[in-house]
C-alpha cells in the first residue's frame, strides 16, 4: 500500500510543476491570470488580502473541459 501512495504523491508532485510552468508561459504570454476583472484585493497599512474570484473560475471552467476531453479520449 506505501508504493502505491508514493507512486501516486510522485504524480500530482509532477503534475504541479507542470500546470505551474503552464501558468507561467500564460501569463508571458499576456494573459493576465491573478488580474482580471473581478479579481478582488483589500490593501490596508500592513496588510493585503487576494480573492482571485474569476481567475479562480476561468481556471474552473478550463480544467473541466480539459478533464472530460481526456475521459472521452480515454473512453474511446
Amino acid at each position: 500500500m506505501q508504493v502505491n501512495i508514493a507512486k501516486w504523491l510522485i504524480l500530482i508532485g509532477i503534475g504541479i510543476i507542470f500546470l505551474g510552468g503552464v501558468f507561467w508561459l500564460l501569463t508571458k504570454m499576456g494573459l493576465p491570470l491573478g488580474n482580471l476583472p473581478g479579481d478582488l484585493r483589500l490593501q490596508k497599512e500592513k496588510c493585503t488580502i487576494y480573492f482571485p474570484i474569476i481567475t479562480s473560475i476561468v481556471l474552473s471552467i478550463i480544467l473541466t473541459i480539459a478533464i472530460n476531453l481526456i475521459f472521452w479520449i480515454f473512453r474511446k
